[in-house]
Parts: C-alpha cells; sequence; structure tokens
C-alpha cells in the first residue's frame, strides 16, 4: 500500500508539472504555415475597428470574482453557483504597431518579440446562484419570480453585447474555446486571442472559463472535480448562443481537461434534444467541434462519443492526438486507463467494434494525428508536447484550415495524409505539399 501511495504522489507530481499553465512572460505562438504563403492576406477585409494590437473578447466563467492587491478585478480557482459574462482585451504586443503586428504574423523568425498582455477585464453582468429555486404549481415547474427576473437579465445583456459584436463581422458566427487543467483566467484569454487573432479575427471569440489551478500537489484532483461541477453551466451557455437568431454557427473549441467539459456538456444537451424529438445539430448550431490533445479514458470516450453519437451533433468532429504527448501518458499511468487515454489515440487502438461504426458511419469525423517530429525546433514552448494545437505551426494552421476556411480533411486546400478509417496525419511542412514550400 505505501508504495502504491508513492506511486501516486510521484504521478500527481508528474502531471502538476507537465499540464501546468504557462508562467511568466507570454510570447505570441509560432505563426502557423498558412500565414507564409504570401498570396493570402488574412485581414484585407478586416472591420477598421478591429484592425489594432488589441483583441476584444468576451468571456463566460464560473469562477468567484476576487480583487488583487491594487484592488482590481481577477478570477482564480475557486468555484461560484453563478455565471459572470464580461469583457477583456489581450494586447498583442503593445509597444508594437498594427503594421508591426502584421509584419510579426507572417513570419516564423520576428524581429521583436511579440509579448502578451492581459488588460481591461470588466464584468459586466453576473446572473443568479443556480439551480434556482422552484416550486410545483399547477403541474408545472415554477422558478422564484425574482431571481428568474435577474436570471432573464442577464440573458438578454448577454445577447445584446453579442448581437453588438457580431455586427462588426460578415460572419455570423461564435467562436467558444475551453481549457484545460491548471489553466488560469489569463491562460485561456492568450490562448484564444491568439488563435482569433490568426483565424483573421472573425466572428466572436467566447473564453469559457472555468475554476481551474487549483495550486499544491493535489491541484489534478480538485480541478478534475470543478471540470465535473462546471458542465451544468456550459450545458446552459451553449443552449442561450444557439437561441440568439442573429448567431448561425457555433464552433467549440476544447483543450486537455476541458475536452471532458465540452463533450459532457454535449452528450446531455444531445439526448435532452433526440429525447425531444429535435435534431441537435441543427438546435444547436454546432459547426465544428474541436478536441485538442483530450484528457480523457479512450474507453469512456467510446461509450459518450460514439454510444452517444456525438459526432451527428455537428457538421464536422475533429480530435487532434499525438503519441508523444507527455502529459496525457502520465494521466493514463495515473489512473490506470486499461486502453489508454484519447490524447494518444492511434488505430491499433481501436476496438473491433468501433472499427465497425467508423466504417460504416457517414459522420463528418476525423482523428488527426501529431508526431511532433516536424516542429520539434518551432515548438519551444510545447516541451511537453501538450499544446501543440497552438505551439506547433503545421497543427495550427490545420486549425485555421478548419474554422477559417471550411475545409475537410484530405480536400485540396486541407492535404493531411489519410491513414484510413477516418485517421490522417500531419505532414512534415503542412500544409505545403513538401517540406519548405
Amino acid at each position: 500500500m505505501l508504495n502504491r501511495n508513492r506511486k501516486l504522489v510521484v504521478s500527481l507530481v508528474c502531471l502538476a508539472l507537465l499540464l501546468a499553465g504557462c508562467s511568466g512572460a507570454r510570447k505570441m505562438m509560432p505563426t502557423p504555415n498558412v500565414h507564409l504563403d504570401e498570396n493570402r492576406d488574412f485581414y484585407a477585409e478586416l472591420h477598421p475597428r478591429l484592425k489594432s494590437t488589441e483583441v476584444p473578447l468576451f468571456f463566460i466563467t464560473d469562477r468567484a470574482s476576487e480583487k488583487d492587491e491594487e484592488g482590481n478585478l481577477r478570477y482564480g480557482h475557486v468555484r461560484s453557483s453563478s455565471l459572470a459574462f464580461g469583457s477583456a482585451v489581450v494586447d498583442l504586443g503593445r509597444n508594437i504597431s498594427w503594421e508591426e503586428l502584421l509584419e510579426a504574423s507572417r513570419t516564423q523568425q520576428r524581429l521583436k518579440s511579440v509579448n502578451l498582455e492581459l488588460r481591461e477585464v470588466k464584468e459586466i453582468i453576473r446572473g443568479p446562484g443556480t439551480p434556482l429555486p422552484y416550486a410545483r404549481i399547477d403541474g408545472k415547474i415554477v422558478e422564484r419570480p425574482d431571481l428568474a427576473k435577474r436570471n432573464e437579465d442577464t440573458t438578454q445583456a448577454f445577447r445584446q453585447a453579442m448581437i453588438e459584436q457580431l455586427e462588426l463581422t460578415p460572419r455570423k458566427e461564435v467562436f467558444i474555446y475551453v481549457h484545460g487543467y491548471h489553466n488560469t483566467f489569463e491562460d485561456a484569454a492568450f490562448a484564444m486571442a491568439e488563435l482569433w487573432h490568426f483565424m483573421g479575427r472573425i466572428g466572436v471569440p467566447i473564453i469559457y472559463t472555468w475554476p481551474a489551478g487549483y495550486p499544491g500537489l493535489f491541484g489534478y484532483t480538485y480541478d478534475r472535480e470543478s471540470s465535473e461541477f462546471t458542465v451544468y453551466h456550459l450545458r446552459k451557455v451553449l443552449s442561450q448562443i444557439a437561441s440568439i437568431p442573429e448567431v448561425e454557427k457555433v464552433h467549440l473549441i476544447a483543450h486537455s481537461r476541458g475536452t471532458d467539459v465540452a463533450v459532457n456538456a454535449l452528450r446531455e444537451l444531445t439526448l435532452a434534444a433526440r429525447a425531444a424529438g429535435i435534431d441537435p445539430k441543427e438546435k444547436f448550431k454546432i459547426h465544428n467541434i474541436i478536441l485538442a490533445a483530450p484528457d480523457l479514458d479512450l474507453q469512456v470516450a467510446e461509450q459518450r462519443m460514439v454510444g452517444d453519437r456525438l459526432a451527428e451533433t455537428a457538421h464536422r468532429f475533429t480530435i487532434y492526438t499525438s503519441p508523444k504527448d507527455k502529459a496525457i501518458g502520465v494521466a493514463a499511468k495515473l489512473f490506470a486507463s486499461p486502453r489508454g487515454r484519447l490524447g494518444t489515440l492511434g488505430m491499433e487502438q481501436l476496438p473491433e467494434t468501433t472499427i465497425e461504426v467508423l466504417k460504416y458511419g457517414r459522420a463528418n469525423f476525423a482523428v488527426v494525428n501529431f508526431s511532433g517530429a516536424s516542429d520539434t525546433t518551432q515548438s519551444q514552448g510545447d516541451r511537453y508536447g501538450h499544446s501543440y494545437f497552438r505551439d506547433a505551426p503545421t497543427v495550427s494552421s490545420d486549425v485555421v484550415l478548419i474554422l477559417r476556411d471550411d475545409l475537410d480533411p484530405g480536400t485540396p486546400g486541407r492535404p493531411l495524409e489519410p491513414l484510413g478509417l477516418k485517421f490522417w496525419r500531419v505532414p512534415p511542412g503542412y500544409p505545403s505539399l513538401e517540406p519548405g514550400q
């Protein structure tokens, strides 16, 4: 027993080191390879108000609000029973111009460092605590009127802010980023700001940030339960966004432990919609689901995603995996996953039942494998192979091609290498056909 406990502590320490969010000054992610194409201008039709080093984001969080030593608003790891909606600004290089930022966004050899800074975090409105008290009156469930009114006011404020932001872009689409374990509010804001910038600043960017980042040895266990706590709230958020008539498409991008949050919320929405005879794809407007480096037990993922047919809830369902993801490898040992974790999935791990599903099914589903070898010199921030979706220029390019260009795998503009059974590989130099092109 003593030896087993010692192994558990060692695994927790390793996982804490590997999955921990970034610390210190955050530099802008490496330029995706798609931005090296001189024939493409991702910012040509950008609204003048968006041509700035400042990236405006919306955030939705069930982190409790706090004050730092200077009295400024901040969000830590403490859970809140209520959801807050607000805005934040991430500056992609405070001391550089828009033209200098564009130059840095089109090269992999930047002359000037681009440091990220989070500013102007504002909580616009916070809803009532959940769940709302209710009573059954004349056979109907009735929520407490004052809290129901407050909840509706929160919803309306959110809708109005969304509508105003959608007016700045011809793409009436919403991009939601759900972060992973041990990530701070700042980590989530930086990741979404970078991704949205390299997508060409289309649509409306939102970070859904849950109460992760508990300090100490057992931070992973706290964060794991926080990821279960937040599912109810994310489910409500996705329903509210889909109910806005001006929103045409919703894209959900989740990383690491955040993939479990996203999968569970979508699963519950999907089951409820189907039980009511409603097509979940139409109701929730989910166009893309992207799971990057998913920290999920493979057998659990099969039950939830294949068994409950989550691929049918979205127009396109993409999973990024890597055999060199050290963080997922440690998680597999910590939880004694019998067949491994989804984040390192390879074709050889598939059971016969899932193989038959993939052969028979027509869902737009893809597992994209990243070996890491082609990007090791470019991925200095990804020492443990877990954040390759932003740190590897080949993989970030593929994410851009999905979200901005709406391309399926294997099409001329998205030349992934087919492996069979809806599995694909990111080749060196991607998306060029030859490395170095």
